[in-house]
């Protein structure tokens, strides 16, 4: 099957073997429907692609669906798979799923190799699942974490023996809140009212209060460390991995098809044929002519060790058994924005922790969004807690029954008998203008 990462000069980009995690899927039994769109090369979080166009949220169709992976969100919300997978190198397993009502879980790093995905940081990147419960969740990671350790990805080699063949769907339901100390991470909220931050707040106030309303004790967390927009910008190590990632990556013997063998020549030789939102084009000309052989990478590197010490430092003074915080600190943004800002998803990325995130509410009702706007949740533990971490979620999920389905999927639609799997073309035509294409 095709993997193009929603870019058109890798429209004929064919693996011809599948990512181990894919294999596992289907030697378990799973069917793959297909792919879905993205933002381009998981490179932001609007989820517009050259190749797929732009996909819309299933709840407000003025909105993004959040991203990377915003086409997985979508259809996972509209009902169109049970469960659906995606990477994650700050936001893009996380944001889609808050912004679609979902759930998901971001493992530790090395729990599932990444071998197989197009890639853009070595640090950063993992794998991971999404899905309208907890349970499926559970059980697509169990499945996918079943790989094990893999020589194509060296960080596999970390996974505890106690960790693995975990089979993390056998005790989702064990869990309980009573007594559980879950640290509020209060630099990750924006409490300046406006339309846009006002309802995530709320959604977030009302769900910590039945959080302890159910036994649990909610610790502030009020370092100064903690603060997204600075983490991202003092820490954050695409910029220096992302060419050297995807040029080995686009050079695989494995990799047949029509495409191109380098980044450098997919942005500057491929007669356009790519998408780059502006806020992006500094990102990636930066990209073109960095490497880990900067010599300020190592010193990115080290703040973000640093990071990882000082966040075990705060688990271990407050004895947390979790973090919670929005994922968002706004509603996703609309069509045609500059970005998706506001997101949370850089702690959990630089530190290599697992997150599992979980719907915490909705806006009001208005005339876009039928039912409202959904707003997503973090919950943040130490490294290789996924089992504890589901087991929450899994809490969270029966207490609070957030989920809402989207109102237009809500409806019967008659199902045609198809004699062959159809071909279906990606409409480009609902691009906003505000992205042009072949534009660096």
């Amino acid at each position: 099957m095709n993997t193009t990462g929603g870019n058109l000069a890798l429209a004929g980009s064919q693996p011809s073997v599948d990512a181990p995690a894919v294999t596992a899927l289907r030697n378990a039994g799973a069917i793959v429907l297909g792919k879905a769109n993205l933002h381009e090369l998981a490179l932001e979080g609007i989820s517009v692609s050259s190749l797929g166009g732009q996909t819309i949220n299933a709840y407000d169709h003025t909105r993004t669906p959040g991203g990377s992976s915003g086409g997985s969100g979508a259809a996972v919300a509209a009902s169109f798979s049970v469960f659906a997978t995606g990477s994650d190198t700050v936001n893009s397993l996380r944001s889609p799923v808050s912004a679609n009502s979902l759930f998901s879980c971001r493992p530790t790093r090395g729990l599932i190799t990444r071998a197989g995905i197009i890639p853009i940081s070595y640090t950063q990147d993992v794998i991971g699942p999404i899905a309208r419960t907890v349970m499926d969740v559970a059980t697509a990671l169990t499945v996918m974490a079943s790989t094990g350790f893999d020589p194509l990805d060296n960080v596999t080699a970390l996974v505890p023996s106690s960790v693995r063949g975990v089979d993390y769907a056998a005790s989702v339901t064990t869990g309980s809140l009573k007594g559980l100390r879950l640290g509020v991470l209060n630099g990750f909220f924006n409490r300046t009212a406006s339309n846009e931050t006002t309802p995530v707040n709320a959604a977030m106030d009302a769900m910590l209060a039945k959080l302890r309303s159910a036994g649990a004790v909610l610790v502030p967390i009020n370092e100064t460390i903690y603060n997204a927009t600075a983490i991202l910008s003092l820490y954050d190590t695409q910029r220096f991995e992302y060419r050297e990632e995807i040029d080995a990556y686009l050079q695989r013997p494995s990799l047949h098809g029509s495409h191109p063998t380098t980044l450098t020549q997919l942005y500057r030789n491929s007669s356009g044929e790519f998408l780059v939102i502006p806020s992006q084009y500094e990102y990636v000309t930066t990209a073109l002519i960095s490497s880990t052989s900067n010599a300020t990478y190592n010193a990115v590197r080290q703040g973000g060790q640093n990071l990882t010490l000082a966040l075990q430092r705060t688990f271990t003074l407050n004895n947390l058994d979790a973090i919670l915080y929005p994922e968002q600190k706004n509603l996703v943004v609309k069509l045609g924005a500059p970005s998706q800002a506001g997101r949370n998803g850089i702690l959990a990325a630089l530190t290599g922790v697992p997150v599992v995130t979980v719907p915490a509410g909705f806006s009001p009702v208005s005339a876009d969004a039928p039912v409202g706007v959904p707003i997503g949740m973090e919950i943040l533990g130490r490294p290789w807690t996924e089992g504890k971490l589901l087991q929450i979620a899994y809490q969270i999920e029966m207490l609070s029954k957030v989920r809402r389905t989207p109102l237009f999927a809500r409806d019967v639609v008659e199902v045609k008998n198809y004699a062959a799997v159809p071909s279906v073309t990606p409409s480009r035509g609902n691009i906003p203008s505000a992205y042009p294409l072949g534009v660096l």
